[in-house]
């Protein structure tokens, strides 16, 4: 989604519960529980942050700014989670979070000692927006384990930028800021990988998007939207009419033709 400053703004404030400025560019932080997340908000925003809830839930909401190159940054960290399918609280504010606010860039957080299991939900993200950077973090654990990772093949499979981090020592955190600033600013372009499902769901998803094309124009992901409806997920739909203002059942009916 592409949106005003002005009404980017009013729907943060109204939505979300966050105010940010119309200078500022504005990341989210995404990723697994305990893969050091917190740890990269903490050590990016140092004490320019405020945590409180998230509007009608009882989930953390923090958020924090930082200031690279002259640039204002606006730093949300999301709630931990393993996957956007919505099965749980965090992981509905996560996925309303990164369809609807519309951040400039999302940062996904991936533990490298177990880099398989992390990867389910940077694949997902990849599906909403194409605006990512991964921040493979842990990196000391990971090499104490004499694991070795080639980041730069890694990122020609994933079609983002990776940096390699290990958070708690400061490591790899100029190169990630530097990253945000080049993707925020489009001199860097991003072409994550898509995943590429059965036969029979890509023929349904073919059969969908001349259905969806106009509002996911305007808001989302044409094949995002198309998978969540196949899925049926209700929280999905009461999501769209409560951030678009679009009547799921009409949307069902239409998709059900």
């Amino acid at each position: 989604m592409i949106l005003s400053a002005e009404k980017k703004s009013g729907l943060w404030q109204d939505h979300f519960g966050i105010s940010i400025s119309k200078d500022q560019f504005s990341i989210a932080l995404a990723g697994n529980p305990n893969v050091g997340k917190s740890t990269i908000f903490n050590a990016l925003t140092g004490l320019h942050q405020h945590t409180g809830n998230w509007p009608g839930k009882t989930v953390d909401n923090a958020q924090g700014g930082f200031v690279y190159k002259q640039k204002s940054f606006l730093l949300v960290d999301l709630p931990g989670t393993y996957s956007l399918l919505a099965h749980t609280v965090e992981e509905q504010i996560a996925r309303d979070f990164l369809c609807f606010a519309c951040p400039d860039v999302t940062v996904v957080v991936l533990d490298a000692t177990c880099l398989e299991r992390n990867l389910n939900l940077a694949l997902q993200v990849f599906e909403i927006t194409p605006k990512v950077i991964v921040c493979l973090n842990l990196m000391d654990e990971a090499q104490k384990k004499r694991l070795m990772i080639d980041v730069p093949s890694l990122e020609r499979e994933l079609g983002v930028p990776v940096v390699a981090t290990a958070a708690r020592q400061g490591v790899g955190l100029i190169e990630l800021q530097e990253k945000i600033l080049q993707v925020a600013l489009g001199s860097l372009p991003t072409t994550p990988r898509q995943i590429i499902y059965s036969s029979e769901v890509e023929k349904a998803v073919k059969h969908l998007l001349p259905m969806v094309g106009s509002l996911a124009s305007n808001a989302l992901s044409p094949r995002w939207l198309a998978l969540r409806l196949l899925e049926g997920d209700q929280s999905f739909l009461d999501s769209l009419n409560n951030y678009l203002g679009v009547n799921p059942g009409w949307e069902e009916a239409r998709c059900a033709q």
